[in-house]
This record gives structure tokens, sequence and C-alpha cells, in this order.
């Protein structure tokens, strides 16, 4: 067993191996053992993408934590995201793309590109990644088995007077209805799903969905013990920019509304109280760009974000 600088959380600072005594490896796995047996056997759902999607060092070592929550009994489901690969394919060829509140407008030519990079390229390449690690995972889409039933988006919220005003954003849907039984038997098996989320309507129209959202509706679904959002921040900041560790509902609640919550965090943490209101024990907004966040939060007392969670407790996993 080795420690690394980078899982100290200096994600720019490249890996530098030291061993570890027998002590240290008996305290860490001491600490890690409680949650091992907490998370046996539970559905712990996994959004990737951002930051750590196109560093190589932190793609690999998102990988191995994947195949280490297999191996430890857990039962791990990525939903990966890929807007900068989606916008990148779209440079190329000519293709405009608008945003509609942080939503990729997406007119017949734009869909066909996005299920494209999302089905086959970045999706294989995740699957590529858990393999080589010494995983079995295997790339679906919400098209398979009818996983992601979806509806086009019609309207949004007015960012000024937040009220809903009909729009026209093309080939984007909101999750009507899930049918897990594809994941189920997948993860029943030594296999591990990957899903591209890109869903079917009821009219058989292939619809993009936003990952976070795809993500929060399978969990929800599934009643996971745990949903993880990867993301490009540190998690929910106090007034001091220090990590704030848990918040319950009522705590998120009342930081939205003061303004402790603001801008792009606020549907976050708003998709992160639905989604436990829906039954999943807790929601974490993790730090993507830690090397081996999903194991430190996971096993480790404090974690690496901020959970969300019914109650207000400590920061403890139970």
């Amino acid at each position: 067993m080795t420690s690394t600088k980078s899982l100290s959380g200096n994600a720019g600072a490249a890996p530098v191996e030291t061993p570890l005594s027998a002590h240290q490896q008996a305290r860490i796995l001491a600490e890690a053992i409680p949650h091992l047996i907490l998370y046996d056997e539970k559905t712990v759902v996994i959004k990737f993408g951002g930051n750590a999607m196109g560093d190589e060092e932190l793609f690999k070592a998102f990988a191995q934590d994947i195949v280490y929550l297999k191996q430890s009994g857990i039962n791990p489901i990525v939903v990966h995201g890929g807007g900068p690969q989606i916008g990148s394919m779209l440079q190329k060829l000519a293709i405009k793309s608008d945003f509609v509140n942080g939503l990729r407008v997406t007119d017949k030519p734009t869909v066909e590109i996005v299920e494209m990079v999302l089905c086959g390229k970045i999706n294989k390449e995740i699957v590529s990644a858990i393999n080589r690690q010494g995983g079995k995972a295997v790339g679906i889409s919400g098209k398979d088995a009818n996983l992601m039933i979806a509806k086009k988006i019609t309207e949004m919220p007015d960012p000024q007077s937040n009220e809903m005003q009909k729009v026209d954003i093309g080939f984007v849907g909101d999750p009507l209805e899930v049918n897990p039984h594809i994941v189920e038997v997948i993860s029943k098996s030594d296999l591990i799903p990957v899903i591209a989320p890109v869903a079917i309507s009821r009219e058989g129209e292939t619809l993009n969905v936003n990952a976070d959202t795809f993500a929060s509706a399978l969990a929800a679904r599934m009643q996971a013990k745990r949903l993880l959002l990867l993301t490009d921040v540190s998690g929910v900041l106090d007034q001091n920019k220090k990590l704030i560790p848990s918040l319950s509902i009522e705590e998120a609640r009342d930081m939205i509304k003061s303004g402790a919550i603001s801008g792009g965090m606020i549907p976050k943490i708003e998709g992160c109280i639905e989604v436990v209101e829906a039954g999943v024990e807790g929601v974490v907004v993790i730090d993507g760009r830690v090397p081996h966040c999903v194991l430190l939060e996971l096993f480790t007392e404090h974690g690496v974000g901020t959970l969300v969670k019914r109650a207000e407790r400590k920061r403890g996993k139970t």
C-alpha cells in the first residue's frame, strides 16, 4: 500500500508514491472497514463528468475507484456527461450551439451529434478505462430497454421572475419514467453499468437529458444509498470560503433563501433536496478534481464534498 501527495487534495501535483508503515496501513483499514460494511450490497449512483473526464490521471483514478467499489461488494452505477466534448465536436462540424438556462438547444442535427459523442465515444472510453483497471464494465444509454423515458422540455422558469415560461429548445428531455430492470440485471452480476444520458420519448424521439438530472432520477427510482455528483467545485462553501461538510434539507433551503448558496450551485442543491426527499439516503456534491474522490467520500469519516441528507447530523456516513 502506498500514499500519494495527490490524495491529500492537491490535484495539480504529480503523484509521489511513498510506502506506508504497517501502523498507517492498519489505521487506514480501521477507518475504512466500517464504511465497507455500511455500503455492502448497496447501490451507489455516481455522476461522472467535468474536469476529471479530461485529465488522464484523474480519469484513471476514477476508473480504479469504480473497480474497487465493485470488488468490495458495492453496486456502483456510473452516469456520465460530456458537454465539452459535444461542444468541441459541434464546433468542428460548424454547427452553432446555444444555451437556455444552462441547457443546450438541441435541434435534429445536434441531437444526432450528442448521441454519437455520448454513446459512441465517451461511454466507450469510460467502459475501456474501467476494464483496463480490472473491472467488467458495460456501456448502455437511457434508450436501452426503455431505461429512461423522457418528455420534451417545453417550459422553464424565467431567471428574473422565476415564473414558468414557454420555451423551444428542441430535443432536450426531462425524465418521465425510469425502468431500471436492465441496470438491476447488470448490477446483480459482476458487471458495472456505465450509462449515457440519452433518453427516448413515448413517440420514439431521441432526447438529450442533463446528466445530473438523469443520475438523480435513476438514483431516486432505485432508492440508492448514495448519489455522488462529481463537479469542478469543492462543494458548498461558507462565508469564509470553507467547505461545509454536511447540510440538512432545512439548512440547505435556508442557505438558498438567504443567498448563502447562489448562482449555479442553487439548481444543483435544489436537485439534491428533491432526490433526498424521493428516498435516496444522501446526495453528495464532490470535488472531482481530487484524485480518488469517490473512495475518499465513501470510505473516510469526513469525505471530500458536501453531503445533503434529510436529518441534521455530524458528517459520519451513517
